[in-house]
């Protein structure tokens, strides 16, 4: 008896379906047990609402089964919650039972649909380095028994949740990297269980992140989008009687600095336990006099797109044991993961007296039986925890930073070190499902697979990036434009290199046609790369990418989504002016060698499905 199964909306997989920028998703289903001779003749979908009342019911005779049409005439609305189950038939009389139900539920799709306002910290306009990481609380109450309730939130810079002293979600280093001159991602979080009938605490932590923290090549900058981190927060609470409340960021929250005094990308999170504020995100906390009010920013410019965007989130996906801890022969005590990964290391039961440091020093390698930091350029990778002295045994983990190491380099550990009870690596990469597998009777090209799906996962962390541990992480277009027939074999990155492309798009439009050579544009301060260098391959990109997803996927919406951006490039390719049959100007600096792929079959194929 065949059985519908695994129904999904577009390329979002379960539980990433929550607050999804979609008004026409399209629906896939697969089979199981189907008789041999099997062949699908038609389907019915059946639109619920969030109470289980059926909205549409829509029949076909079709053999498709893979994203087919939204099947209704009424696109959704912002907020709308859906469930949907499909039936099949074939020409032989069978019709399968109902499917199981899949969920979503859309985000705020309007510009008006945001009553938040923009908020900062009123010391922000004064800060001219690193910063540490704002508090930001706002206490309410509810006035009936709660439904439903939804965080809306975002920030300029990388934020944490809280309410009533709880973690909101799972999600690490939201709201993800994107240009944020022209895109700003958001989130939606279920927060219906965390609401206490009294009073209630929202709190919200902001550190500088991408946005305004230092980011970019030999060196970086500062600031490329913003001098300081701002934060929007809309939690709207749906009582039973079908009446709405909505807590927004506006000037009666308040704020302070919190424990994390250093939080950047390249140098790593310093934070000190003695400055954490108990119960800070909980109800009926006896304010100190450091909290003040907020700043009112001015409202998000129109041109910057609120989005919930595409991608699945970052989340942290994996814990690794060390192997064994190593004495290098200058003392210091090195502890060796066995392997390179992403992410940052957890430590647990620290002991010591108040004020004292443990340190973490993180790297690829060993150089000289040493950790080998040179490699890192100027990037110290380094995690510092001061101690508030609580004789238990405290823990640590970072919130605002990750690092790309095998190594770690532990200083001013108290006691002994336990490699099982008292530190591990926690891996962190955007959270995609793997529907590729390899595996042969030679050991080495297994081993190769796994290597090339584990470097895969540490460098495709919010955007596609060329490494994970120097002061560079950028969106090199170039190693996308080669790796993506790869990528999209091994795991599926649909969405998140569609959200990526988007922003690529952005920046080539800004550049004038020519694709950044990296995205979200982190070198345009720097005046060696604002030359506007055409390159083979980098930006190649703008249809190398696509082609690769549309290959992959057979999913010809990609090609709709980044057409003017192929075209837009195809009509900016700087062809050689002396009569050379070369494409290429030879006389400029050229990233990459001169190759050209399948260039101009794309330009027909385009052509021809477009104009």
């Amino acid at each position: 008896m065949a059985l519908v199964t695994n129904v999904q909306f577009g390329h979002y997989h379960p539980p990433n379906t929550l607050g999804v920028q979609e008004r026409n998703p399209r629906i896939s289903w697969s089979f199981k047990n189907t008789p041999r001779h099997f062949r699908q003749e038609g389907y019915a979908i059946e639109i619920l609402d969030s109470e289980h009342t059926v909205l549409s019911t829509a029949k076909r005779t079709s053999q498709q089964s893979y994203l087919v049409p939204w099947p209704s005439d009424q696109p959704l609305k912002s907020r709308q919650k859906i469930s949907l189950r499909v039936k099949v038939w074939d020409g032989e009389g069978y019709i399968s039972p109902w499917s199981e139900e899949a969920y979503l539920e859309t985000g705020l799709l309007e510009r008006s649909d945001w009553q938040c306002e923009r908020i900062a910290a009123p010391w922000g306009l004064e800060t001219t380095g690193p910063a540490p990481e704002d508090l930001y609380r706002k206490e309410f109450s509810l006035t009936g028994p709660v439904r439903q309730s939804r965080l809306y939130v975002t920030a300029q810079g990388v934020y944490e949740a809280e309410i009533n002293g709880q973690r909101v979600g799972d999600y690490f280093m939201a709201p993800g990297w994107t240009t944020y001159d022209g895109r700003l991602q958001y989130q939606t979080y279920d927060v219906t269980s965390m609401l206490s009938a009294d009073t209630n605490c929202i709190g919200v932590r902001v550190a500088e992140g991408w946005f305004c923290g230092r980011i970019g090549f030999e060196g970086g900058h500062r600031n490329i989008w913003g001098p300081h981190t701002a934060l929007m927060a809309q939690l709207e609470v749906t009582y039973t009687d079908g009446s709405v409340d909505t807590i927004s960021s506006d000037r009666s929250w308040v704020v302070t600095t919190g424990p994390i005094r250093l939080a950047e990308i390249y140098d790593g999170e310093k934070y000190d336990a003695t400055r954490e504020i108990p119960c800070w995100s909980s109800p009926a906390m006896a304010l100190p006099t450091a909290w003040e009010p907020v700043l009112l920013m001015d409202p998000l410019p129109d041109s910057v797109e609120l989005t919930a965007g595409f991608s699945e989130p970052v989340r942290r996906t994996e814990v690794i044991q060390p192997i064994q801890k190593v004495v290098t022969p200058s003392g210091k005590i090195i502890l060796d993961f066995g392997q390179n990964l992403v992410g940052y290391v957890r430590l647990k039961n620290i002991k010591g007296p108040r004020g004292h440091i443990v340190r973490l020093s993180h790297a690829e390698v060993l150089e000289h039986k040493e950790l080998g930091a040179r490699p890192l350029r100027i990037c110290q990778a380094i995690d510092e925890y001061t101690l508030k002295g609580d004789c238990q045994g405290e823990h640590y983990e970072p919130r605002f930073t990750f690092h790309g190491f095998r190594y770690v380099q532990i200083d001013g550990w108290r006691g002994d070190l336990d490699l099982e009870t008292s530190v591990e690596a926690v891996v962190c990469h955007t959270d995609m499902k793997q529907v590729g597998t390899f595996s042969c009777s030679e050991s080495l090209l297994n081993q190769l697979y796994k290597n090339v799906c584990w470097g895969m996962r540490g460098n495709f962390l919010s955007v596609p990036t060329d490494c994970p541990q120097r002061d560079e992480r950028l969106g090199w277009s170039g190693d996308l434009a080669l790796f993506a027939p790869t990528a999209t074999l091994i795991y599926d990155c649909f969405n998140m290199l569609r959200n990526w492309l988007v922003d690529v798009e952005y920046d080539q439009n800004i550049l004038g046609g020519v694709p950044a050579m990296v995205t979200p544009n982190a070198t345009l301060p720097d005046p060696i790369w604002c030359r506007r260098i055409p390159c083979a391959i980098w930006h190649d990109v703008t249809i190398l990418a696509p082609w690769a997803l549309y290959e992959e996927t057979g999913d010809e919406s990609i090609l709709v989504q980044q057409y003017a951006s192929m075209m837009t490039w195809l009509k900016r390719l700087p062809r050689n002016q002396t009569g050379s049959t070369h494409l290429w100007d030879t006389t400029i600096f050229q990233l990459g060698v001169r190759i050209v792929v399948r260039r101009f079959q794309l330009q027909e194929w385009l052509a021809d499905y477009l104009l």
